[in-house]
């Protein structure tokens, strides 16, 4: 949650509706995009699903994005093209999050073809001395520099380990591990953890009566 400069209250729309708090800083953009799958239940919509409901996620997600970061955000206008694009990023990212020995959950776009594995940025330096990276591009491809950008100062920062897929197959919802050892494997322990390993349990007590 962020606060907008006339002081209106600000929402990761599509980690929030799945009660997940949203990744630190700019992080939570890649993880809000994460979360635009359909998922849950019963199933949220997909934000991704047409023209309107994505044009919506991107102007909210790059506000909060700019709020969170204290940067300005260009306007994007998507097209029938760019949901394409960046729903094929989308699944090429929850493909990386997916549990190291390939048997984790990829969610229900995961056969898209692979978006972008390169996107423009440009160096600045403001009067200060200070020197950032500035996104390049329209439409999908200004998303994409930001969602790089994003990961690339995570990766530096070692927190984009802690981005992860809830192991639950059912469920595949994006969350920030906040563990002290980055242990996590639930999007929430409740809802996803307990019902699982108690499923886990039943299916061992059924071999061992059948043995």
């Amino acid at each position: 949650m962020t606060t907008s400069e006339g002081g209106r209250a600000m929402a990761w729309s599509a980690s929030t509706r799945y009660e997940v708090e949203p990744a630190p800083l700019g992080l939570a953009l890649v993880h809000d995009l994460l979360n635009t799958i359909s998922a849950g239940r019963p199933r949220a919509a997909d934000l991704l699903g047409d023209l309107a409901a994505a044009q919506a996620w991107a102007d909210q997600a790059l506000e909060c994005w700019a709020q969170e970061t204290a940067q300005a955000a260009a306007q994007v206008r998507l097209t029938e093209h760019d949901l394409e694009e960046l729903r094929g990023l989308r699944a090429e990212l929850r493909q990386l999050l997916a549990a190291p020995d390939g048997d984790g959950p990829r969610g229900d776009d995961a056969d898209a073809a692979p978006a972008v594995h390169i996107a423009a940025a440009a160096l600045r330096m403001d009067r200060s001395g200070r020197v950032t990276l500035e996104p390049r591009g329209q439409g999908w491809r200004y998303v994409a520099a930001l969602v790089l950008l994003e990961m690339f100062q995570a990766q530096q920062a070692d927190t984009w380990r802690r981005l992860k897929i809830c192991r639950n197959a059912r469920c595949t919802t994006a969350f920030f591990d906040r563990s002290r050892n980055n242990s996590g494997v639930w999007h929430s322990t409740k809802t996803c953890g307990n019902p699982e390993n108690l499923r886990a349990h039943r299916a061992r007590q059924r071999v061992r009566t059948a043995g």
